[in-house]
């Protein structure tokens, strides 16, 4: 049986492992002993009392009236779905809702919300967050849940020494993620996309980035195989982030954005030797070194902000 003393010096080894934070000085394998998952969004801001991309002007919602459980009789939301849906794309739903199968596997569309069962009422699907003053689809292609994935590729910052690079007044490493300019709304963001009826999501987040960051469409077949077997080693080992509902500016009260996002870090620097090329539909692309000033389309901060509190990263 250990002395008192024996179990004092335990405990206060203990208390300094759990409380000493040692900014990494060798390139770690991101959440190597675990995830940090972000909590589900219980409200959303970038879709309420806002013009829409595009489009109208929404019905204003007070920040106590959000929640569809909550009494407002006055609530007169503008109908609004995009000409560009209307025409009716492949990716698209048809405008009436009959025949639609939601909260499940619809053929190969997936209408399963990651925040649950939402209510369908009179045939149209609810937005599980709450009202946004616009009814319809506006720019989104599915009644209901619209699934993406978001690949969130990062590295440590290196000096000419391929010395990890560290910031000058936290004293942290500096850690560095794939950023890219969409043409839509000319914020930057994450390299994601929509998830094709069929693919998963795995597929998505590798052809997504391939295609926004890299342009790997206008590659040779030579450079595109190469780039493909970086990818296929990258997007091995990726650790989840956040599943769930996103605070896009394009949801409605029947139509909203959901998605998974993963973070690969490339410890090995495998695409030191590859240019930065935006392809599809972004209009830039770069490496963006990780600070709270960034701005970021979306939910897409969050996910940078808790790949940096992992790893013990400046922020």
């Amino acid at each position: 049986m250990k002395s008192e003393w024996q179990l004092a010096v335990i405990y206060f080894v203990f208390r300094s492992i759990l409380f000493l934070q040692i900014p990494p000085i060798v390139s770690p394998v991101i959440f190597s002993q675990g995830t940090m998952k972000i909590p589900k969004l219980t409200s959303h801001v970038s879709c309420i009392n806002k013009k829409y991309l595009n489009g109208p002007q929404r019905s204003n919602v007070p920040s106590d009236k959000v929640n569809f459980s909550t009494p407002f009789p006055e609530y007169s939301p503008v109908s609004y779905t995009a000409t560009s849906v209307l025409k009716g794309p492949v990716w698209a739903d048809k405008e009436n809702t009959q025949g639609i199968k939601f909260n499940t596997l619809d053929g190969k569309i997936n209408r399963v919300s990651y925040y649950g069962t939402y209510k369908v009422i009179d045939g149209l699907p609810i937005n599980p967050v709450g009202r946004t003053g616009i009814c319809g689809r506006g720019l989104l292609g599915k009644w209901g849940p619209n699934h993406a994935a978001d690949p969130l590729v990062t590295r440590w910052k290196r000096n000419p020494n391929n010395e990890i690079e560290k910031d000058k007044v936290s004293g942290k490493p500096l850690l560095e993620f794939v950023c890219i300019k969409r043409k839509d709304t000319g914020e930057w963001a994450l390299p994601g996309g929509m998830v094709d009826a069929g693919d998963t999501v795995s597929l998505t987040l590798k052809k997504e980035f391939g295609e926004e960051a890299l342009n790997s469409i206008e590659m040779d077949k030579a450079t595109r195989d190469k780039v493909r077997k970086n990818l296929d080693q990258l997007f091995q080992h990726g650790v989840e982030l956040y599943k769930g509902y996103v605070d896009d500016p394009r949801n409605t009260d029947n139509a909203w954005m959901e998605t998974v996002a993963v973070n690969f870090h490339d410890g090995d620097s495998n695409f030191s030797n590859f240019k930065l090329h935006a392809g599809d539909d972004a209009g830039a692309a770069s490496w963006v070194v990780v600070d709270k000033g960034i701005k970021l389309y979306a939910s897409h901060k969050k996910f940078v902000e808790a790949v940096a509190d992992a790893n013990c990263a400046h922020w």
